[in-house]
């Protein structure tokens, strides 16, 4: 069993901009009614640099942002970034000018192809030269983000920012990873049992049946993104109480995590 604490969280949806809008709501009676993605400017980025990152990257940075809000010393931070599929938007551009007279492949286009671009450009922002691991798993994304970020806290004694994000592909790219809303998490892991927001105890344990929301559409959003697969741990830490979530992980195995209140 791995055991970390949750020190701070960020969450950026459509119709929701920040872990506080978040809480409200799953803390509410009403369900989820979605609504306009919250303008993406994450601050951490110089002007010319933001200008040349995607909204994959965005969505990516500013959850990380708000997960770091007053937070000092990021420098030392390690991280872990997770997603299903990365910057889809990209490939397709990139596919399509492949098609074309002269294969005209944009520079900037061609480096945010790679799937460790959101942890590049946050190393950037942030001024951190710790290790950094970018991920993908599918559905099971956010479990094996999260798997990775509490190891990597407990084994190497830091703390870890881990960030799981995904945007809805284009059209063309839809059948093959339906992604129906864009959806990012980020939270500040420690091994430390110091002050926080709540506590994980994780466990792999035999494929079964994963956690669901109670409520239609935020069952809906849990299921249209691989990284809103965090939404019954978020909600158990909005509401306060402990609970024992399984999370889709790998072929065969579940992730169990016990989440207690700090």
């Amino acid at each position: 069993m791995i055991s970390v604490t949750i020190k701070k969280i960020g969450v950026v949806a459509q119709g929701i901009g920040n872990w506080q809008e978040a809480t409200a709501l799953l803390q509410s009676e009403a369900d989820y009614q979605g609504g306009e993605l919250p303008p993406l400017k994450p601050s951490m980025l110089k002007p010319n640099e933001r200008r040349r990152t995607t909204r994959t990257i965005k969505i990516a940075l500013q959850a990380a942002e708000e997960a770091l809000q007053d937070l000092t010393g990021t420098e030392t931070l390690a991280s872990v970034f997770s997603s299903s599929e990365g910057d889809l938007d990209i490939i397709d551009q990139i596919c399509l000018a492949l098609t074309e007279e002269g294969r005209p492949v944009s520079p900037t286009q061609f480096h945010n192809s790679v799937h460790n671009a959101p942890a590049g450009y946050w190393s950037i922002g942030a001024g951190s030269r710790q290790g950094s691991s970018s991920l993908g798993g599918l559905n099971g994304s956010f479990a094996a983000g999260l798997m990775e970020a509490a190891v990597q806290a407990v084994v190497e004694r830091v703390p870890v920012l881990l960030v799981c994000y995904d945007q809805p592909p284009p059209e063309l790219l839809q059948p093959f990873m339906p992604i129906g809303e864009p959806f990012s998490i980020a939270m500040l892991l420690t091994a430390e049992s110091e002050s926080g927001i709540a506590r994980l105890n994780l466990s792999t344990v035999p494929d079964g049946e994963e956690s669901r929301m109670s409520k239609p559409a935020l069952e809906t959003l849990r299921l249209s993104a691989p990284s809103a697969r965090s939404l019954p741990i978020l909600q158990a830490i909005a509401q306060s109480h402990a609970a024992n979530i399984t999370l889709t992980y790998l072929p065969g195995l579940n992730l169990q995590s016990e989440l207690l209140p700090c």
